[in-house]
């Protein structure tokens, strides 16, 4: 049964036109910024009155679906039926989720929108419960039954895969008793999440410091990515991390007993439903063998030679006598250039033409003005998302500051926006939801096609240094970054599985510890950073995400390789492999979409050859770095 995913992973056509290159504005003040860099709600509901309207809707429509409890038995219309009325609620779930936690996200301190989002959890939270009988009576169909049903009734046919799926992982569905508890427990389970958002977005208190240049700075998120992204004064950069990941480790008990709380969340879970550890139920849902999670931290650990190597040539290039993690982000060398968020726009579609006419035009509706909500504002949540509103199409969220970075984070989630409206087009409600595991692919592919498109551009060997680093720095951030962080949270799981205590202090030298195994001695360690965990939304709201953004960069890679070399008819054969992967959302398991593409993860090689490739791009800086110095 596809069930709705609350997440974010992570339209009209518009003129792309260059001189349309309006500048970030300057206020924080929301109404302050013009209409077309907001958001614009009324595709999903016209108004408060109607959200109003359908929440009652779903509120009958879930009292109906439990009236179908013990209906299954009756054959394929019964279960055709059971299925659709569940469709039904999922398309309504996305509106109703989506309007008041869009809205909110925009200015976490409304009340009155925060009130009304735990309304929707509590809403679904009945039908959590109101549908947990579903799939324990689904399974005393016996599986050969159900599959002459599958092949006798044609309508069924989308709610295949879905529906085998769930007798492949039937030794962890409860009986009908069973799942109504866990189903009773979700709204529980979820509040560790509802705490560390508000913890984290709504009650922090971001420091303000004065600079070297006597000027005052209040650091916002978005405001130390650029500080530590554009800042010449290393004493600047060291106060800035400093006085940030500090305001974490201030209330760095509380977010370790947050944590605690998930992960004895997560432990509950997986003992419930019969699974041996904590990885292998996040891992089920998808079929992914435990194989490709312990490959790719063996292969990140063993291969952070070329890391460590690309730390020290900064260091050397930079002229700095010790060499922190937050110098990593400054640039090696200068460039005034700013790119207004209307030239992101236009570069980022113009590198995305090799995927075709087809996919252009459904880009430029995908980052049409209302769709994507462009600047900071005072209470807005930070980082960036694309989240999907099925029936409606994608929004984007972004905190975009005219930096080089910010086109890139742009591209990236675009490419989410792009891999949402290609799934709910080809595919039946049942399946359009695409899982994790492949999310990460969309978007890191479409980064790669902006810096090739970037790097034609240019002869300058400065400019096209940046862009290299830019390479580099994408490896560093979604490779090796991810990879200690799934190192993170796998060992963080393990001690609860062991029975052993999770405080701040066994939390921080767990992560101050892996700083060290990644970075060697490369850096110099800050005692500050051993707070960093505390600063991951992914460790509170996904656990056992992170290593899917590392395996599908080593995925895009091998994409994007076969779609750019090599013989015209392989590059198109690999285009279309592409699209097809793009347009299939949810219809197979994530491994064997990735199959059809091309991509094989169950293979070190596949891993590695992410590994050699920062090698070889560091080696090219070097010759760069060389060129410049004459």
């Amino acid at each position: 049964m596809h069930t709705f995913v609350a997440g974010a992973v992570c339209a009209a056509a518009v003129s792309m036109a260059a001189s349309a290159m309006a500048a970030k504005p300057a206020s924080r003040v929301r109404a302050d910024i013009p209409a077309q860099y907001r958001w614009d709600f009324s595709p999903i509901y016209a108004s408060w009155e109607a959200w109003e309207a359908g929440m009652r809707e779903m509120d009958q429509r879930i009292d109906a679906f439990a009236k179908l409890q013990g209906t299954l038995k009756n054959g394929p219309d019964a279960v055709l039926a059971a299925y659709k009325a569940y469709d039904e609620i999922g398309q309504l779930q996305y509106r109703i989720y989506r309007y008041p936690q869009l809205q909110r996200d925009t200015d976490t301190r409304d009340q009155n929108v925060a009130g009304r989002f735990q309304r929707v959890g509590a809403l679904f939270a009945k039908f959590d419960a109101a549908s947990a009988w579903f799939t324990p009576e689904l399974l005393t169909v016996p599986e050969a039954t159900m599959r002459e049903w599958l092949d006798k009734t044609p309508a069924l046919k989308p709610y295949r895969f879905p529906i085998l799926e769930n007798f492949r992982r039937q030794a962890h569905v409860l009986d009908e008793k069973g799942e109504r508890l866990m189903a009773l427990a979700s709204r529980a389970n979820r509040a560790p999440n509802a705490i560390y958002s508000e913890l984290s977005t709504s009650d922090i208190k971001f420091p303000t410091i004065r600079l070297s240049d006597g000027k005052e700075l209040t650091l916002s998120p978005a405001n130390y990515q650029a500080l530590l992204s554009e800042s010449t004064v290393q004493a600047d950069r060291a106060a800035a991390a400093a006085a940030h990941v500090g305001t974490y480790g201030q209330t760095a008990h509380t977010y370790a007993a947050i944590y605690e709380g998930i992960l004895q969340r997560d432990w509950f879970v997986a003992r419930a439903r019969n699974f041996p550890t904590t990885l292998d139920a996040a891992l089920d849902e998808n079929a992914i063998p435990r194989q490709v999670v312990e490959t790719l931290i063996e292969v990140a650990r063993q291969g952070t030679g070329p890391l460590q190597r690309y730390a020290k040539l900064r260091q050397r290039l930079l002229g700095l006598p010790s060499y922190h993690l937050y110098d990593q982000f400054v640039p090696v060398f200068r460039s005034d250039k700013a790119w207004p968020y209307e030239e992101a726009r236009r570069q980022a579609t113009a590198s995305i033409a090799p995927l075709g006419q087809g996919y252009v035009q459904r880009y430029q509706k995908a980052i049409a003005p209302g769709r994507v909500d462009v600047y900071e504002n005072d209470g807005k949540r930070s980082g960036a998302y694309s989240a999907g509103v099925y029936g409606v199409g994608p929004y984007m969220l972004l905190n975009y500051n005219d930096t080089r970075d910010a086109m890139f984070t742009f591209a990236h989630e675009a490419g989410h926006a792009m891999h949402t409206l290609l799934s709910t087009e080809h595919q039946p409600y049942a399946t359009a939801d695409y899982t994790i595991f492949v999310a990460e692919v969309a978007s890191t592919t479409n980064e790669r096609f902006l810096l090739e498109h970037l790097l034609k551009q240019t002869t300058d060997p400065k400019e096209r240094f940046l862009l290299l680093q830019e390479a580099v720095d994408a490896i560093v951030g979604t490779f090796y970054t991810q990879v200690l962080f799934a190192d993170f949270e796998l060992r963080a799981h393990q001690l609860v599985e062991r029975d052993e205590p999770v405080t701040t202090e066994v939390l921080n030298k767990l992560y101050a510890g892996l700083l060290k195994e990644y970075w060697g001695d490369a850096i110099t360690h800050d005692e500050f950073y051993q707070y960093t965990w505390a600063s991951i939304p992914h460790f509170f709201n996904s656990p056992y995400y992170v290593y899917q953004y590392a395996t599908c960069f080593a995925s895009s890679a091998q994409l994007f390789k076969a779609m750019t070399e090599g013989p015209k008819a392989g590059r198109e054969a690999a285009v279309k492999r592409y699209l097809e992967l793009l347009s299939s959302g949810g219809n197979d398991q994530p491994m064997k979409q990735l199959l059809k593409a091309g991509v094989d993860l169950t293979q070190r090689q596949t891993v590695q050859a992410v590994v050699d490739q920062l090698d070889e791009l560091v080696t090219r800086m070097e010759a760069e770095a060389a060129k410049l110095a004459r």
